[in-house]
């Protein structure tokens, strides 16, 4: 798993109380971004994020399709659901839901989920603008406004390894 990190200031965020986007520029066709994003989860994902842990994080993956499910496979082949593919478009647009609650508990019901937009704009034949938006906050409750601040920073660490793979992948 490669866990290297693009510079900081290569990931640009601007946010409001209930939404989070997130911008970056890729060295890469859109093709290649969008896989790398969806296909590659566990080569940029911060281990420390999953439920699984580093030492015991087997897979994390996205099935291709709408209705398809993101998911973490760990200890034991135990499998764990965080959320659903609402839009599969490539290499052009992927919309999720985020079912993993502010205490980080899965959130099993849609309708309380936040939900997270990521685009593939071709700026070039190897350059894609992603951007990435994390809306909706506020279905996750009282704890919407606390939970969006720290996946700003959650975010900002996920796409600088995010772009560090894009750029040193040869997908």
């Amino acid at each position: 798993m490669g866990q290297e990190m693009a510079d900081p200031d290569e990931v640009r965020q601007e946010f409001d109380r209930f939404s989070l986007r997130s911008h970056l520029l890729a060295p890469a066709s859109a093709e290649r971004a969008f896989r790398v994003f969806t296909g590659s989860l566990t080569d940029w994902w911060v281990p420390e994020y999953t439920w699984s842990g580093p030492a015991a994080l087997a897979e994390l993956g996205v099935e291709p399709r709408a209705g398809g499910m993101l998911y973490e496979i760990g200890p034991y082949g135990f499998r764990n659901d965080w959320g659903r593919v609402l839009t599969w478009d490539p290499p052009r647009r992927l919309v999720f839901s985020w079912q993993i609650g502010p205490d980080r508990v899965p959130v099993p019901d849609p309708a309380r989920a936040s939900e997270v937009e990521v685009l593939f704009l071709p700026k070039g034949p190897e350059r894609t603008q992603v951007q990435v938006e994390h809306r909706h906050f506020d279905r996750h409750g009282a704890a919407a406004e606390g939970y969006r601040q720290a996946l700003t920073a959650g975010w900002h660490e996920l796409l600088s390894r995010y772009l560090a793979t894009v750029a040193g992948s040869g997908c």
